[in-house]
């Protein structure tokens, strides 16, 4: 099964009317995505913790990391850079992490606060090679942005 964008953003926002807790959030739209398409093996949030650190937030799937220093990974080259990395081979990726063998793609969009600081990024791995294209750049960001813009936390 592949994600319908529209019809997911429509379900995040019935879910979340009126929450503003981040946390609760990141747990929901996590949640919401992962079980929306079957390319999604490990759904979820890294938070920034401390200067240039990520920690895991909430997620679906295995194990994730723990921390991840901005300087590696596909994480840490999003939150680096602050742009969508979209990555069709993680093992071509310099710097990868392996938190999980069974990683093959990835996508990752950096997720902004209301003063426009880096809150943390979006991360979503695949067991299949080149899973992510452009519309899923699309469908993620617009989500991002209903979901977290529109409760005044995020933009």
């Amino acid at each position: 099964m592949r994600i319908d964008y529209s019809e997911t953003s429509k379900i995040i926002a019935s879910l979340t009317e009126g929450e503003t807790d981040e946390v609760a959030l990141m747990a929901t739209l996590a949640c919401e995505l992962h079980s929306a398409d079957d390319r999604f093996d490990w759904t979820g949030f890294y938070r920034v913790t401390a200067p240039e650190t990520l920690k895991v937030g909430p997620y679906q799937g295995s194990h994730g990391c723990l921390v991840i220093p901005f300087s590696r990974g596909v994480c840490g080259a999003a939150a680096r850079t602050g742009e969508v990395q979209l990555v069709d081979d993680v093992d071509a990726f310099p710097g990868h992490i392996a938190c999980a063998s069974s990683t093959r793609s990835e996508i990752v969009l950096p997720v902004y606060g209301d003063r426009g600081q880096l809150l943390g990024v979006l991360d979503i791995d695949s067991n299949q090679p080149s899973a992510f294209d452009q519309s899923d750049v699309e469908g993620l960001s617009a989500i991002l942005s209903d979901t977290f813009s529109a409760k005044g936390t995020w933009r």
